[in-house]
This record gives C-alpha cells, sequence and structure tokens, in this order.
C-alpha cells in the first residue's frame, strides 16, 4: 500500500517543463489521488489515475476527441520527451491546466439551460469517436438489459432475506414495504428497453459512435470569466447512448430540486432538443431508464453491502427514507412524460 507521503511528486513533475513552488493535496485514496500545483506561471493539477495505462490511453483520445469538436476540457500538459502522462511502476499521473471559473447552478433558468446546452453539446461532439487499438476502452453499450435485471435480482435476494426473517431492523422494514413497488417498475422498465428503441438508438452509436461522462453535473462544469464552459472529471468517459447521461443528470436536478417537476423537465427536453435533437424513439429510451429505480436500489445496495464505511445505520435509514421518498415523485411525470417529447 501507498502513503501519500510515499508518492514519487517530485520525480513525477520533474518530468515536466515547470518550475513547481508549492503542491497541496486536495484528494488521495490508495489507487488516485488529486494534487493542486502551483508553478511560476499559473497553477495546474496533477492526477494519479486508478485506470489502467490502456484505459488512460482511450480516455486521453476520447478528450482530443472532444476538444476537436468544440467541447472545453482543461489541456493536457505534455511531457518534456512529449508524451500525455507519466508512468512510475503501475501508476499513471496525468497533469492538466487548472479552469478557473464557478459551478453553475441549476436554480437559475440561465445557468440551468447552460448546463444542459453544455451537455447536448457534448454528446454532439462525442459522434464520431471510435477507439484506437491498442487502447481499453469502458463501454456500457448495448449492455443495459443484462446489468439492469443483475442489479434487480441481486436486491431482491436482499428482500427475500428480510421478508423471510429481518435482520436489518427498521431499514429492513422499510425495503419489506417498498420493494415490491419499485421492483415492478424495473421490471416495466427492462421489459421496455427489450423492444426497439432501445437496440435501434444502440446500433445507431455503434455505428457513429458516442461517449457518455458519466457525471455530467454542476459539480463538474466550471463557468469561467469569459463566458466559456470547462467540463472536469473525464476519468470515467464510457462507450453509451446519451440517454445515461441524461438520466444521471435529470436525477441530480430533480433531487435538487427536491422532488420531479414536470415543468423542469420540459424546459430540460426542450433546451436539448435546441443542440443536440433527439428522436421520439430516443426519448421513449430516457423515459424507460428514468423510470428503472436506480436511486432506490443503489440506496439498498450501499446498504446491504455496506459501501459506505463512514455511515452508521441511522444515516442509511435516513437515505433511504429521503431517496424512497423522492423516487415515487417520478410517478405522476411518468404519466405525462410522452406529451413533453417532441415529434407527437
Amino acid at each position: 500500500m501507498v502513503s501519500i507521503s510515499r508518492e514519487p511528486l517530485e520525480y513525477v513533475l520533474g518530468k515536466y517543463n515547470i518550475d513547481v513552488i508549492k503542491i497541496r493535496n486536495e484528494s488521495y485514496k490508495e489507487k488516485k489521488g488529486v494534487w493542486w500545483v502551483h508553478t511560476s506561471d499559473d497553477f495546474k493539477v496533477l492526477k494519479k489515475v486508478s485506470n489502467s495505462e490502456d484505459t488512460l490511453k482511450y480516455i486521453i483520445s476520447a478528450i482530443y476527441h472532444l476538444c476537436d469538436n468544440g467541447i472545453k476540457i482543461p489541456s493536457i500538459n505534455k511531457t518534456k520527451d512529449g508524451k500525455d502522462y507519466v508512468k512510475v511502476n503501475d501508476s499513471c499521473y496525468i497533469l492538466s491546466d487548472a479552469a478557473k471559473g464557478k459551478n453553475p447552478s441549476y436554480k437559475t433558468d440561465n445557468e440551468f439551460k447552460i448546463v444542459v446546452t453544455e451537455l447536448a453539446k457534448f454528446h454532439k461532439a462525442s459522434q464520431n469517436f471510435h477507439p484506437k487499438a491498442g487502447t481499453k476502452p469502458k463501454v456500457h453499450l448495448g449492455k443495459w438489459i443484462d446489468e439492469y435485471t443483475k442489479r434487480l435480482e441481486d436486491m431482491n435476494n436482499f428482500y427475500k432475506r428480510d421478508l423471510n426473517k429481518n435482520q436489518s431492523g427498521e431499514i429492513g422494514e422499510i425495503i419489506i414495504k417498498e420493494f415490491p413497488f419499485f421492483y415492478n417498475r424495473a421490471k416495466e422498465a427492462i421489459s421496455g428497453l427489450k423492444g426497439k428503441e432501445y437496440k435501434d438508438w444502440v446500433d445507431k452509436v455503434e455505428k457513429v459512435g458516442g461517449l457518455c461522462h458519466q457525471d455530467f453535473a454542476a459539480g463538474n462544469l466550471l463557468l469561467s470569466p469569459t463566458g466559456d464552459v470547462y467540463v472536469l472529471d473525464t476519468d470515467s468517459l464510457t462507450i453509451d447512448i446519451p440517454a445515461r447521461d441524461i438520466r444521471k443528470l435529470l436525477n441530480k436536478i430533480m433531487r435538487k430540486n427536491g422532488k420531479w417537476s414536470l415543468e423542469l423537465l420540459k424546459t430540460f427536453i426542450n433546451t436539448y432538443q435546441i443542440t443536440n435533437p433527439l428522436s421520439y424513439s430516443e426519448w421513449k429510451v430516457v423515459k424507460l431508464d428514468l423510470m428503472f429505480p436506480h436511486l432506490f436500489l443503489g440506496a439498498m445496495s450501499k446498504f446491504y453491502y455496506q459501501r459506505d464505511k463512514e455511515w452508521g445505520f441511522d444515516k442509511y435509514l435516513k437515505k433511504i427514507k429521503e431517496i424512497c421518498e423522492f423516487e415515487k415523485t417520478f410517478s405522476p411525470v411518468l404519466d405525462s412524460f410522452d406529451s413533453l417529447i417532441p415529434g407527437l
């Protein structure tokens, strides 16, 4: 296990044409870390990445493709010998410029639309990207039905266990009461994904290429003083249909809002359509992905597998109650979703 004090930062930064004044750690886990690097010119960001070298090569090629097509991502600094990263033993380090700006807010109409427009631009710019030979891409394309079924049945086993003999106290009682509702909704979503619409969109992206960010949200965007929008945290770029990012961003927006809002959803769809219009059948796939209870099953999984070691029982209880309540606010929106889709 490498401790932060034993990270070869001096060696890594010595590979670049920069004069380092000060280094400050931002975050650190054994396999990945982020440092602010104050140089004589400006600030840089050094990242130790958890991806394999071949996956990092794929991510870097995807970043260059996106930048070539108009997306602003902090520039990767080349080493003295022209490389995009430094490899030390089995770890890779990448140095980028530090972008200046502020995170946008979903609360203001203008910035809400900026975020949605930027997502649409991102998806449009990712077209015609195809992984290079010798790289190892992250791929979710075409895998949803298997992934969602596996996740659902995994949680169904925990539900059945607690139904037979509740080992989880008050949380178990909530799961016993609420799980059947979400199980049925999930089954309906999976059944819908087995239709022609999902397969057609997967086939289309297979041909024309496409990337998802996986966490395209206000916290990973910076509005610069000049009005540019910088996209951060590109470590998880994956090949998939745009619906993946749309669903994740909509869930974040609506959670910030406290509940699902038909008006916000309408503004989202209309704004996205201006820049990267989706077909009626593609929006139907977005609807099916939103119908699948990702948040509820995620909260269940986090509790049963105790994924967050710092959380106590009360925090898990609070989170599961909150998410359960929030997910149910989607029901009336679900009923009206089709009326918002352009092309009817």
